[in-house]
């Protein structure tokens, strides 16, 4: 009703709403990173075939810096109280 002040209990639970949300979107993303950077390693290095690239050192390259990224966002959300 307008002109009433919001109850108490609801207000709580709308502002821990999205930081749990934002924390598991942000583990999620984490490990995310973590695979593509797993597999862009494993395509560098030409033991995942099948695309163009496949065997292109570079990706060796980026793939373990992608999960590092990875690791450290997974890492921050889990530890973020």
């Amino acid at each position: 009703m307008p002109g009433c002040p919001p109850e108490r209990g609801n207000e709580d639970r709308r502002a821990a709403y999205p930081r749990g949300v934002n924390r598991r979107l942000r583990l999620v993303l984490g490990v995310v990173l973590v695979l593509v950077g797993l597999l862009w390693t494993l395509q560098g290095l030409d033991i995942v075939g099948g695309s163009g690239m496949s065997g292109v050192a570079i990706w060796a390259v980026i793939g373990p810096f992608v999960a590092l990224i990875g690791v450290v966002v997974a890492l921050g959300a889990r530890a973020r109280h």
